[in-house]
């Protein structure tokens, strides 16, 4: 499986480790879809000049990901500010909102689009602000997305004609609201959409056929990325074997190793208040 994944790319500040770790959605998805053994993986996405975004793409570099068609900006990156409770859960407390991603919309190119047709599927999200970008993507390849916990209508209307794979984080849904949710976009034109339930597992369908998955039991470190892990492991098994259950026992297992780690992937960078 070749893929490319399209979007945010960040620092997660632990305020109370001191420590920020590379990460995003997209660029999550793409490191550990190469772990996975992804036949090749890439990606693109925004950067700002800073030495956050230094760090990120050094991580890139250690994991094999290209990144040659990404924007270079002037400007800070995304860098959530996180604080881990007791038991491993991270907490969002804020972050700064004149990054580059906030100021600058990623807009693909003939020669960009030229590229994303190398690959077999491309994965984006609700943070990558590329929703117009969709339609000419399809063209080229399928599409995964992760809209998180964006579930409106016109939302769904948007997004859902072209993709191919859509990931919900519902961990506060009822199994009326999943199941309402899920019959809406399969209406809509995706064929496989999945609701990760935190400790309450995931329910996916491919179709209308409905498969459940539990959570693998390991002891928590850190949440952080596990959800994107999660979808990684999904997609590169089923793209691979077009398997469900199979794919999604094994985006469990890749799940609960994440959460046995600091921070999405690793590369923990010291950092101090000034830089904040």
């Amino acid at each position: 499986m070749k893929i490319i994944a399209i979007g945010d790319n960040v620092t997660d500040c632990y305020l109370d480790q001191k420590v920020y770790y590379p990460g995003g959605n997209c660029v999550n998805v793409a490191v550990n879809c190469k772990r996975n053994g992804a036949d090749k993986c890439a990606y693109i996405g925004i950067f700002g000049n800073d030495e956050k975004a230094d760090h990120i793409r050094w991580a890139l570099d250690q994991e094999g990901i290209s990144y040659n068609c990404s924007r270079f900006m002037i400007g800070i990156s995304g860098q959530p500010r996180v604080n881990l409770t007791s038991e491993g859960d991270r907490v969002f407390v804020g972050g700064p909102k004149n990054t580059v991603q906030h100021i600058v919309r990623l807009r693909l190119t003939k020669e960009d689009l030229e590229y994303i047709s190398q690959f077999d599927l491309c994965h984006t999200s609700c943070y990558s602000s590329i929703e117009m970008e969709l339609a000419e993507i399809k063209k080229h390849c399928s599409i995964s997305f992760d809209f998180s916990e964006n579930k409106e209508e016109t939302y769904l209307n948007t997004v859902c004609p072209h993709i191919k794979f859509a990931f919900f984080s519902g961990s506060s849904l009822n199994l009326y609201d999943i199941e309402k949710l899920i019959q809406t976009c399969h209406s809509l034109g995706t064929e496989i959409v999945g609701v990760t339930r935190g400790s309450k597992g995931a329910l996916f369908s491919k179709n209308g056929e409905i498969f459940k998955q539990d959570v693998k039991p390991t002891e928590v470190v850190d949440t952080m990325g596990a959800g994107d892990s999660f979808i990684a492991g999904f997609l590169t098994h089923y793209t691979k074997n077009k398997n469900m259950k199979e794919a999604l026992d094994f985006a469990a297992i890749c799940a609960s190793k994440t959460c046995s780690i600091d921070g999405a992937f690793g590369y923990p960078h010291v950092f101090n208040e000034d830089s904040m």
